[in-house]
């Protein structure tokens, strides 16, 4: 009678096979590689990170500049002004608040380029660096 309950059990308990088990962990290797692969993939077209323009409300990120791999200046609009930022591995640093708010264009890569040009105008000037 023991015999026959452990016979209409739906789980198989016997002998794991080696190849069950290499099959098992190379597909969860597979699946860890391709989670790592997206998240590279991610970072490195800017999608996972704020983009320029984004914010509804009173506080929004209006461009950036990137200076190296961890390192960028943010322009980030905070109600009515505008704020610069500095962002590394050591954390966020405020430069300067601008007293005139520097008018970007929001339409890519060009909006970058001109958003670099801009600061480089703006340090330069007498009184707009702090």
């Amino acid at each position: 009678m023991n015999a026959a309950v452990h016979a209409a059990s739906p789980v198989s308990v016997g002998p794991v096979s080696v190849g069950s088990l290499a099959q098992l962990t190379l597909s969860l290797l597979v699946v860890v590689g391709l989670i790592f692969a997206a998240a590279w993939l991610l970072k490195r077209l800017k999608l996972a990170g704020p983009r320029a323009g984004t914010g509804t409300g009173t506080l929004a990120v209006i461009d950036q500049l990137v200076l190296g791999p961890r390192e960028r200046i943010v322009l980030v609009r905070v109600g009515e002004g505008q704020v610069l930022l500095g962002i590394g591995a050591g954390g966020l640093v405020p430069l300067t608040p601008l007293a005139t708010p520097i008018a970007c264009e929001t339409s890519g890569a060009g909006a970058s380029i001109s958003f670099a040009e801009r600061l480089r105008e703006f340090v330069k000037r007498p009184g707009g660096g702090a």
